[in-house]
């Protein structure tokens, strides 16, 4: 069965998967023997990719905050991963109450889990989708249930992108994505970059998973934000976007670049 162009999901605990793993670098019990051991892998081949998963996720809750402080009233985040806490939705509602968020990923497991421990209200959607089909994410009725696309909305694309291959146009899937969004509202993104060191070993672990892993320079993710006006500090390492603890807190090496933009016109 297919639907929308692309295969429906499947639930494949016989291979590691990239969310499962992530959620074994953060410490989290959602995952299963084949995640633990690709993370133990991962670690070998590149032992930043522990701290960089912390890193990266301290950068989405700092985002959160700014976008929300900044007015938006709307999240919408796609790959959102298993759930950890302070989720997206616990932080938005912690800066303003009327906040509403729709999580969207393409992992039954992950909407399985995010549908019985997030969805706590009206304000809060889940929704089983993939990326690399944009408009079937911007039309799933439990997005539309929670985000009205006439309103400014908070787009979080953090630690997903680089799940795309560049056959499968990732600059294009963000366009389709940037243009349903009214003006005011704010893209968050962070991406892996083998800019800082060499990724092939942390790329091979990706390879024997579901979702092989593709970094791109500084210049290649900053194409992510054509249509959109970077907020200072701009495209930076995660752990350099406007941090709450001292530098010295990560490793001076940290692979994943991350920004917010506004959607200026």
């Amino acid at each position: 069965m297919r639907q929308h162009g692309l295969p429906t999901p499947v639930i494949d605990t016989g291979r590691p998967h990239s969310a499962r793993i992530y959620d074994y670098l953060l410490g989290g019990k959602d995952n299963y023997r084949v995640d633990q051991q690709a993370g133990e892998d991962l670690v070998a081949a590149a032992p930043q990719e522990r701290a960089g998963a912390r890193a990266n996720r301290a950068f989405l809750r700092r985002a959160v905050r700014h976008v929300v402080g900044a007015g938006l009233r709307q999240v919408l985040d796609i790959g959102t991963g298993l759930p950890h806490s302070p989720n997206v939705h616990e932080v938005a509602l912690e800066a303003a109450p009327d906040v509403r968020v729709a999580y969207v990923d393409n992992d039954p497991i992950v909407t399985a889990h995010a549908d019985a421990l997030l969805r706590s209200s009206d304000a809060v959607g889940v929704a089983l989708a993939d990326l690399r089909d944009p408009q079937s994410v911007l039309e799933h009725p439990h997005v539309r249930d929670v985000i009205d696309f006439d309103r400014p909305v908070a787009l979080l694309l953090t630690s997903v992108l680089h799940f795309l291959t560049d056959g499968q146009r990732p600059e294009q899937v963000v366009a389709t994505l940037r243009d349903a969004l009214p003006v005011g509202s704010c893209l968050v993104l962070s991406h892996a970059t083998d800019d800082f060191a060499d990724c092939s070993a942390a790329q091979a672990v990706y390879d024997t998973a579901t979702t092989p892993l593709t970094p791109r320079s500084h210049t290649e993710i900053e194409k992510f934000f054509d249509g959109f006006e970077l907020l200072a500090p701009g495209l930076v390492p995660v752990p350099s976007w406007r941090p709450d603890a001292p530098s010295g807190t990560w490793p001076a090496t940290i692979g994943v670049y991350g920004a917010v933009a506004r959607k200026a016109r």
